[in-house]
Protein backbone atom coordinates (compact mmCIF):
# COMPACT_ATOMS: atom_id res chain seq x y z
CA UNK A 1 0.00 0.00 0.00
CA UNK A 2 0.75 3.43 -0.77
CA UNK A 3 1.37 5.91 2.02
CA UNK A 4 -1.48 8.91 1.41
CA UNK A 5 0.35 12.10 2.85
CA UNK A 6 -1.13 15.34 2.98
CA UNK A 7 0.34 19.10 2.33
CA UNK A 8 -1.25 21.71 4.29
CA UNK A 9 0.24 25.28 3.07
CA UNK A 10 0.49 28.07 5.39
CA UNK A 11 0.29 31.45 3.74
CA UNK A 12 2.98 33.10 4.86
CA UNK A 13 2.90 37.23 5.71
CA UNK A 14 4.71 38.94 2.48
CA UNK A 15 7.70 40.89 3.39
CA UNK A 16 5.49 44.03 1.84
CA UNK A 17 2.35 43.39 4.68
CA UNK A 18 5.14 42.37 7.98
CA UNK A 19 6.42 46.17 6.75
CA UNK A 20 3.16 47.56 6.67
CA UNK A 21 2.53 46.87 10.05
CA UNK A 22 5.85 47.67 11.89
CA UNK A 23 6.22 51.70 11.40
CA UNK A 24 2.43 51.55 13.20
CA UNK A 25 4.02 50.51 16.48
CA UNK A 26 6.87 53.13 15.96
CA UNK A 27 4.70 55.99 15.19
CA UNK A 28 2.67 55.24 18.64
CA UNK A 29 5.92 55.22 20.03
CA UNK A 30 6.95 58.10 18.86
CA UNK A 31 3.65 60.03 19.12
CA UNK A 32 3.40 59.13 23.07
CA UNK A 33 7.51 60.33 23.35
CA UNK A 34 7.05 63.70 21.88
CA UNK A 35 3.77 63.85 24.27
CA UNK A 36 5.86 63.19 27.09
CA UNK A 37 8.66 65.51 26.18
CA UNK A 38 6.48 68.62 25.67
CA UNK A 39 4.85 67.90 29.08
CA UNK A 40 8.30 67.68 30.78
CA UNK A 41 8.70 71.39 29.04
CA UNK A 42 5.34 72.50 30.42
CA UNK A 43 6.56 71.03 33.83
CA UNK A 44 10.04 72.99 34.22
CA UNK A 45 8.02 76.17 33.72
CA UNK A 46 5.46 75.44 35.87
CA UNK A 47 8.40 74.70 38.65
CA UNK A 48 9.85 77.92 37.56
CA UNK A 49 6.44 80.24 37.88
CA UNK A 50 6.69 78.85 41.26
CA UNK A 51 9.30 79.85 42.70
CA UNK A 52 8.31 84.09 40.66
CA UNK A 53 4.87 83.23 42.40
CA UNK A 54 6.59 82.47 46.11
CA UNK A 55 8.65 85.53 45.83
CA UNK A 56 5.75 87.88 44.38
CA UNK A 57 3.34 86.52 47.49
CA UNK A 58 5.76 86.33 50.09
CA UNK A 59 6.88 89.74 49.21
CA UNK A 60 3.56 91.41 49.38
CA UNK A 61 2.84 89.50 52.73
CA UNK A 62 5.87 91.08 54.32
CA UNK A 63 5.33 94.15 52.54
CA UNK A 64 1.94 94.98 54.25
CA UNK A 65 3.17 93.15 56.89
CA UNK A 66 5.71 95.98 57.89
CA UNK A 67 3.71 98.85 56.94
CA UNK A 68 3.85 101.31 59.73
CA UNK A 69 3.66 105.16 59.83
CA UNK A 70 3.86 107.45 62.81
CA UNK A 71 3.57 111.67 61.88
CA UNK A 72 6.63 113.32 63.63
CA UNK A 73 4.30 115.93 65.11
CA UNK A 74 2.14 114.07 68.17
CA UNK A 75 1.05 115.74 71.92
CA UNK A 76 1.56 114.03 75.18
CA UNK A 77 -2.29 112.33 74.54
CA UNK A 78 -2.61 111.85 70.77
CA UNK A 79 -0.45 110.27 68.27
CA UNK A 80 -1.23 109.91 64.57
CA UNK A 81 -0.45 106.65 63.59
CA UNK A 82 -0.85 104.48 60.57
CA UNK A 83 -0.43 100.81 60.57
CA UNK A 84 -1.81 97.51 58.68
CA UNK A 85 -3.58 96.30 61.48
CA UNK A 86 -5.71 99.01 61.94
CA UNK A 87 -7.79 98.33 59.02
CA UNK A 88 -9.00 94.31 59.18
CA UNK A 89 -8.94 93.92 55.30
CA UNK A 90 -4.92 94.50 55.44
CA UNK A 91 -4.77 92.21 58.21
CA UNK A 92 -6.72 89.41 56.44
CA UNK A 93 -4.61 90.17 52.98
CA UNK A 94 -1.42 89.37 55.32
CA UNK A 95 -2.89 86.13 56.20
CA UNK A 96 -4.00 85.35 53.22
CA UNK A 97 -0.69 86.45 50.90
CA UNK A 98 1.08 84.72 53.84
CA UNK A 99 -1.02 81.19 52.97
CA UNK A 100 -0.40 81.11 49.33
CA UNK A 101 2.94 81.83 50.08
CA UNK A 102 2.66 78.73 52.08
CA UNK A 103 0.87 76.69 49.90
CA UNK A 104 3.67 77.48 47.14
CA UNK A 105 6.09 76.50 48.70
CA UNK A 106 4.55 73.28 49.55
CA UNK A 107 3.37 72.81 46.14
CA UNK A 108 6.77 72.39 44.41
CA UNK A 109 7.34 68.73 45.54
CA UNK A 110 4.49 67.79 43.59
CA UNK A 111 5.30 70.25 40.89
CA UNK A 112 9.44 67.92 40.62
CA UNK A 113 6.62 64.87 39.98
CA UNK A 114 4.92 66.39 37.21
CA UNK A 115 8.67 66.48 35.66
CA UNK A 116 9.99 62.82 36.70
CA UNK A 117 6.96 62.05 35.23
CA UNK A 118 5.49 64.06 32.78
CA UNK A 119 2.83 61.96 31.55
CA UNK A 120 1.30 61.06 35.38
CA UNK A 121 -2.69 62.75 35.54
CA UNK A 122 -2.98 62.23 38.99
CA UNK A 123 -0.65 64.64 40.30
CA UNK A 124 -1.41 67.18 37.61
CA UNK A 125 -5.04 67.37 38.44
CA UNK A 126 -4.39 67.56 42.17
CA UNK A 127 -2.69 70.71 40.95
CA UNK A 128 -4.90 71.86 39.05
CA UNK A 129 -7.85 72.02 41.91
CA UNK A 130 -5.75 73.22 44.64
CA UNK A 131 -3.92 76.15 42.24
CA UNK A 132 -7.74 77.08 41.03
CA UNK A 133 -8.87 77.17 45.02
CA UNK A 134 -5.93 79.36 45.97
CA UNK A 135 -6.21 81.32 42.80
CA UNK A 136 -10.01 82.71 44.30
CA UNK A 137 -7.62 83.56 47.26
CA UNK A 138 -5.64 85.53 46.35
CA UNK A 139 -7.71 87.53 44.05
CA UNK A 140 -9.87 87.91 46.40
CA UNK A 141 -6.86 89.13 49.05
CA UNK A 142 -5.76 91.38 46.05
CA UNK A 143 -8.64 93.24 44.96
CA UNK A 144 -9.92 93.83 48.48
CA UNK A 145 -6.25 95.35 49.57
CA UNK A 146 -7.26 97.51 46.21
CA UNK A 147 -10.26 99.07 47.14
CA UNK A 148 -8.92 100.50 50.65
CA UNK A 149 -5.80 101.19 48.66
CA UNK A 150 -7.43 103.51 46.64
CA UNK A 151 -9.68 105.21 49.46
CA UNK A 152 -6.49 106.04 50.96
CA UNK A 153 -5.67 107.57 47.76
CA UNK A 154 -8.59 109.56 46.50
CA UNK A 155 -10.92 109.46 49.81
CA UNK A 156 -14.50 109.65 49.23
CA UNK A 157 -16.90 112.78 49.20
CA UNK A 158 -19.91 110.86 49.30
CA UNK A 159 -19.28 109.64 52.64
CA UNK A 160 -16.61 112.39 53.59
CA UNK A 161 -13.89 109.74 53.06
CA UNK A 162 -10.79 111.95 53.87
CA UNK A 163 -7.46 110.62 51.88
CA UNK A 164 -4.60 109.72 54.28
CA UNK A 165 -2.16 109.29 52.39
CA UNK A 166 -0.87 113.16 51.33
CA UNK A 167 -0.30 112.74 55.60
CA UNK A 168 1.11 109.36 55.66
CA UNK A 169 2.83 108.79 52.27
CA UNK A 170 5.29 105.86 53.31
CA UNK A 171 2.06 103.55 54.34
CA UNK A 172 0.24 104.32 51.19
CA UNK A 173 3.49 103.38 49.32
CA UNK A 174 4.14 100.26 51.09
CA UNK A 175 0.43 99.03 50.93
CA UNK A 176 0.28 100.03 47.45
CA UNK A 177 3.45 98.18 46.50
CA UNK A 178 1.93 94.96 48.66
CA UNK A 179 -1.15 95.47 46.95
CA UNK A 180 0.68 95.39 43.06
CA UNK A 181 3.17 92.56 44.36
CA UNK A 182 -0.11 90.33 45.00
CA UNK A 183 -1.66 91.03 41.39
CA UNK A 184 1.47 89.62 40.19
CA UNK A 185 1.15 86.74 42.19
CA UNK A 186 -2.76 86.28 40.96
CA UNK A 187 -0.90 86.83 36.96
CA UNK A 188 1.24 83.69 37.66
CA UNK A 189 -1.43 81.66 39.18
CA UNK A 190 -3.40 82.41 36.48
CA UNK A 191 -0.64 80.79 34.14
CA UNK A 192 -0.27 77.87 36.38
CA UNK A 193 -3.94 76.73 35.86
CA UNK A 194 -3.71 77.31 32.04
CA UNK A 195 -0.57 74.71 31.92
CA UNK A 196 -2.42 72.86 34.28
CA UNK A 197 -4.83 72.24 31.78
CA UNK A 198 -2.78 71.81 28.72
CA UNK A 199 -1.09 69.55 30.25
CA UNK A 200 -4.35 67.29 31.17
CA UNK A 201 -5.24 67.48 27.99
CA UNK A 202 -2.34 66.02 25.97
CA UNK A 203 -2.39 63.37 28.03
Amino acid sequence: MKNESTTIDVPAESSSAMKGKAPLIGVARETTSGSGGYNRGLSIFDFLLRLAAIVAALAAAATMGTSDETLPFFTQFLQFEASYDDLPTFQFFVIAMALVGGYLVLSLPISVVTILRPLATAPRLLLLVLDTAVLALNTAAASSAAAISYLAHSGNQNTNWLPICQQFGDFCQKSSGAVVSAFVSVVFFTILVVISGVALKRH
